[in-house]
């Protein structure tokens, strides 16, 4: 230790001592003078050697031991005046950083009972933000090498957003204005202005800086929710300041480009609702789009497709902001095919929010106007093509709403992709939504200097040209009445006719369905006739029930027909025709049709859907064959009534069956009105006891469960179960827990659980949630199937490292329902050990 250090060292421990000590008031003064000049600006400022020296060792240390000794018999040696110049000063001068973690750390330490020392740190950390010494932090964080410390950086990033947060638990009702939320944010966004100023002078001086900090915590400000207060007060200086300096507009790529993707998607959001247009989100983001993924999902996905709260003006910035550039314009283009794409999907249309398809309306319509005439030419036919597939699914809905914006979208996009050809007209109610989507067609006044004037040509309602008569009829027959020149619908005769009632008519079928089931097979494979398909798919459940030794010699050709089979002509029904049919096939064929499944599951060139349906088939086989089945031997019944619930229906129409029903009604009450206060004193059994019969499920168990699990860690070319098929190896997991509930009561009931905790075990900390549902699930599964005796003799290692792993899951799992499916299976296994534990207690 040298010289200069051993000074600095002794006389802080004497100043220290003093202040411990002494309750001389000139004793007391000249120890905070001595302190003092170690930070300069005094009469006579210690060496700079000394004074670099005491800031970065010993000044931290130093406030951390004012900050403990703050009492009121300490300070009341002192006046005022000379607190704020010695006491209150040593915060408010040398590093910033250190004086704002110490101050800090006092408010946290402190006791939730108000205290004096608790009050005076406070009104320091307040004066502190009001002279500005936040801006002096943030100033020397940037002046550091980038990430020159991490530790310290995300401590500060962690104090400084979570101020209001300490301030008001600790203070409560004594808390001060400047740390609520609605004041704090604000005065730090005023703070990132002003360092974004000096980081400005800084760099037309030459010198280097560093925006990384700010980057890190303007994207933890808005991730947390206070984007708006920050983004409130920092956009409009951006914006402004970006105009027509470079080293500006340089400064904010590099600011957001330096924001950690994680906390990407607030600090976007924020900006696309905050900037005045897409000019000035254009200079704010330069190009980030077609840099970082992160920031490409957001604008083009989320803000569009999946968030539909936003105001227009967010549509408007970000559509605008992938015109102003060439760069940026197939971005541009490659949207209008996604809004499209998603507009004309009949299961989007039938199931998401009527706000979420006006907002995807307007969001076509914006990106129409931005189109170029050269990009219109080059991407028709695709356009032409996403908007027909979506026309006739918006006609046919039922919410005139809906029809209404698909009506408005057809013409739209059909008149500004062939102006001079034939276009869609339709009829419909003006209303201010519709003025507002057809003004949309318009570019703002601010963007329309910024395309050419073939850009900004629009396309009103009234100077529509109407397309041909027989065009027209097609689509908006359904939704516009037919009408005749020189004819009056009021005084047309054929009102007065009665219609002839047709509800009991039956659609003739074209197509004879087969009588064989190898002709089954080659009708599906063969035939393109949709009569012949729909026929032979409506009878092919019964016929395979019924021909059951035929079904064996072609069951695995049968199988693989159905499972390869295509809705090519829209079937009613074919997804529920052809599950059955696969699962009739696997019941009466179980042990060959379910090894060709199992081992097809993990076979290459299937898709997802093909994966699924095959262990939708083995589920409902097995629930099938675990079933007891009927006494006399026969299969179980097939028809509609198997698996929709039978509703009696009363028609009007035929009065007898009307009044039998009532009569049967009537009947039935005072029936049971005889039988609520007729008293009996023994009844004999209300129903027939059950007649106890071999479950077929238990010699065939094996069959289903064991090779699913076989092959599950073996990544193949076209799937990969512990890569990024997550949703598919939930399936699987599931479809074993649901086979392992059928198989209770078999032989091999035991066997199969064993095999089972141990599959789960490698997946128990798997990061997708419903993949752990699922593993919970099979847990409890394996509890309620497994006899309590076996599972408590034969199995007890597995329970207890379940049991801990249950415990850990309840407290630490981030999914509520994991946690709580977790607690059901802990509170399971105790009340088997309930259960089991008096039942061993025998006497001596």
């Amino acid at each position: 230790m040298d010289s200069n250090t051993s000074n600095v060292w002794l006389v802080l421990k004497l100043a220290i001592k003093t202040l411990s000590s002494s309750r001389d008031r000139s004793e007391v003064i000249d120890a905070l003078k001595t302190i003092k000049r170690f930070l300069g600006g005094t009469e006579n400022p210690v060496p700079v050697k000394e004074r670099e020296e005491f800031a970065e060792t010993h000044f931290s240390r130093f406030l951390q031991f004012l900050a403990a000794n703050l009492n009121r018999d300490w300070l009341e040696l002192l006046t005022t005046d000379e607190q704020k110049e010695f006491l209150d000063a040593l915060f408010l001068q040398g590093p910033a950083d250190q004086a704002f973690l110490v101050l800090l750390d006092a408010i946290i330490s402190a006791s939730h009972s108000p205290s004096f020392s608790l009050m005076k740190c406070s009104c320091i950390l307040e004066m502190f933000l009001r002279h500005g010494r936040m801006i002096e932090l943030l100033w020397e964080v940037c002046q550091k090498p980038a990430k020159s410390d991490l530790l310290l950086w995300d401590m500060l990033l962690t104090k400084i957003i979570s101020v209001p947060d300490h301030l008001a638990n600790k203070l409560k009702q004594d808390n001060k204005a400047i740390f609520y939320p609605q004041n704090y944010f604000p005065l730090l966004g005023e703070a990132v202005v002003k360092v974004l100023q000096k980081i400005w002078e800084a760099l037309r001086g030459e010198k280097d800086c560093s925006v990384t900090f700010i980057s890190r915590l303007l994207g933890k400000i808005c991730i947390q929710g206070h984007g708006e207060a920050v983004l409130s007060v920092l956009v409009p200086h951006l914006a402004t300041s970006t105009q027509s300096d470079f080293i500006w507009q340089r400064i904010c790529w590099r600011l957001v480009e330096n924001i950690p993707d994680r906390w990407l998607e607030g600090v976007i959001s924020g900006l696309v609702q905050m900037v005045p247009g897409p000019e000035a989100l254009s200079q704010l983001l330069g190009n980030l789009a077609s840099k970082n993924k992160k920031a490409h999902f957001v604008l083009t996905q989320k803000l569009l497709l999946l968030q539909y709260k936003h105001k227009t003006s967010v549509l408007h910035n970000t559509l605008g902001y992938f015109a102003m550039d060439h760069s940026r314009r197939p971005l541009l283009i490659q949207v209008l095919k996604d809004l499209l794409g998603t507009w004309g999907n009949s299961s989007a249309v039938k199931h998401s929010p009527v706000e979420q398809q006006v907002y995807v309306s307007k969001a076509i319509l914006i990106s129409l106007a931005h189109l170029k005439d050269e990009e219109v030419k080059e991407h028709r036919q695709a356009l032409i093509t996403l908007v027909m597939e979506g026309v006739q699914c918006h006609l046919d809905n039922n919410i005139p709403r809906i029809r209404r914006l698909g009506m408005i979208v057809a013409e739209c996009v059909s008149s500004r992709i062939d102006p001079g050809g034939k276009q869609l007209k339709f009829q419909y109610e003006e209303d201010e939504e519709t003025k507002e989507l057809l003004s949309l067609l318009t570019l703002p006044s601010s963007q329309s200097e910024k395309v050419s004037s073939q850009d900004s040509r629009t396309v009103h309602t009234s100077t529509l040209p109407e397309i041909d008569k027989k065009e027209d009829e097609q689509p908006s027959a359904k939704h516009q009445p037919l009408k005749t020149e020189g004819s009056d619908s009021e005084l047309d005769s054929d009102d007065d006719l009665t219609p002839y009632d047709m509800s009991g008519d039956k659609e003739l079928k074209k197509s004879k369905a087969p009588a064989y089931v190898i002709d089954c097979i080659e009708a599906l494979v063969t035939s393109e006739d949709p009569d012949k398909i729909e026929a032979t798919l409506t009878i092919l459940e019964s016929m395979i029930r019924k021909n059951t030794a035929a079904v064996k010699e072609v069951s695995i050709e049968l199988a693989k027909v159905l499972i390869h089979l295509e809705d090519k002509f829209s079937i009613d029904g074919f997804l529920r025709l052809r599950q059955r049919a696969m699962v009739a096939v696997t019941v009466v064929d179980t042990i060959d049709v379910t090894q060709y499944l199992t081992t097809e599951f993990y076979a290459v060139n299937y898709s997802v859907r093909q994966r699924l349906d095959m262990l939708d088939v083995l589920v409902l086989a097995a629930q099938e064959l675990s079933q007891p089945a009927s006494p006399t031997g026969l299969q179980t019944p097939t028809d509609e009534s198997r698996t929709q619930p039978c509703i009696q229906l009363i028609c009007s129409t035929n009065t007898d069956s009307y009044t039998s029903s009532k009569t049967q009604h009537w009947r039935k009450v005072i029936e049971q009105r005889i039988e609520s206060k007729t008293r009996r004193f023994s009844k004999g059994p209300l129903r027939p006891q059950p007649v106890a019969m071999p479950s077929r499920f238990n010699s065939v168990a094996g069959y289903f469960f064991f090779p699913l699990i076989r092959n599950y860690d073996r990544p193949q070319a076209t799937f990969d179960l512990l890569g990024n098929d997550h949703f598919l190896l939930g399936r699987l997991v599931h479809t074993l827990a649901v086979l392992m509930m059928f198989a209770i009561n078999t032989t091999i009931a035991i066997q199969m659980g064993k095999v089972l905790l141990d599959f789960i075990w490698a997946l128990r900390y798997h990061s997708d949630r419903y993949v752990r549902q699922s593993i919970l699930f099979c847990v409890s599964s394996v509890l309620l199937s497994v006899p309590s005796d076996c599972l408590l003799v034969d199995m007890s290692d597995e329970l207890i490292e379940a049991r801990s792993w249950l415990t850990e899951l309840t407290e630490k799992d981030p999914d509520e329902d994991c946690r709580s499916l977790a607690l059901q299976n802990l509170v399971l296994m105790e009340n088997i050990r309930k259960k089991i534990e008096p039942a061993s207690l025998t006497p001596l």
